[in-house]
């Protein structure tokens, strides 16, 4: 029988990183603890899952892009009156919406949260075993044009169909020529029904024309988008606008102490 000595080597040759640390340690609970062969068994083994699913988290997150600090915690309900913290906690807790290829559009004014909401939304449903991909839509549009200039759009479009969320952040920002508006449109259809889209916009849907030259085209794209969508309106004052006015506030007063 095998020295249990030899068990940081089969360990490592078992890629079971947790146990090979821990091992000894827990041996050693187990023994004051007076517990079974199989508690000890499965007191490692969860261990190791727990390292797993530690690493699982960290490699998704990371491959996901998503901007650092905009979580759930961080987000100021109490200034986004408009905004239903629940629902967006609910969107937030419950991946029935992604696994059903529905798409999520948050609409409103420049500084109001779109981009944190989006982000503190896809952070939860990462942790639930969604992947997620964020990325401007200017450069996720720059990176499927160079795709396409490359003959390469139907490879870089499945890659991103491998993605389960994709979130487009200020759709507005894209320029209206018929080389960007073309790919934007190709991702939209090659996701319609088959994957989610979480979009963020600066301008409501009528005036979405802006964006694709074409009208039909544009007609076309907002009708995959909205069908099977929740649309979301954040209508309050922008964050950026309330913090210098604080500011100002809090330099005038300052003043007048001194």
């Amino acid at each position: 029988m095998p020295s249990a000595e030899t068990l940081p080597y089969l360990a490592k040759q078992l890629r079971l990183p947790a146990i090979a640390s821990h091992w000894r340690e827990r041996a050693r609970f187990a023994e004051t603890a007076h517990a079974s062969y199989g508690e000890y068994l499965a007191d490692v083994l969860e261990l190791e899952l727990a390292l797993r699913e530690q690493n699982r988290f960290a490699r998704v997150y990371r491959e996901s892009k998503l901007p650092v600090g905009k979580t759930m915690a961080t987000f100021a309900f109490n200034h986004a009156k408009s905004v239903n913290q629940a629902q967006i906690q609910s969107l937030a807790e419950d991946p029935a919406w992604v696994k059903d290829a529905e798409n999520l559009i948050l609409l409103g004014p420049s500084g109001v949260g779109k981009t944190h909401l989006a982000a503190a939304i896809a952070h939860r449903l990462i942790a639930q075993g969604v992947k997620v991909l964020f990325s401007s839509t200017t450069l996720m549009v720059q990176t499927l044009q160079q795709a396409k200039s490359e003959f390469k759009l139907k490879p870089a479009l499945d890659r991103l169909a491998r993605f389960h969320l994709l979130i487009l952040d200020d759709i507005g920002y894209v320029k209206k020529t018929d080389q960007e508006t073309s790919v934007l449109f190709e991702l939209i259809a090659h996701r319609y029904e088959s994957g989610s889209l979480l979009i963020t916009a600066n301008q409501p849907f009528g005036d979405w024309d802006n964006l694709f030259p074409d009208k039909i085209m544009a007609v076309a794209a907002i009708d995959r988008i909205v069908h099977h969508s929740t649309i979301i309106s954040v209508s309050d004052e922008s964050y950026r606008a309330a913090f210098s006015k604080q500011k100002n506030i809090n330099l005038i007063e300052g003043g007048k102490s001194n």
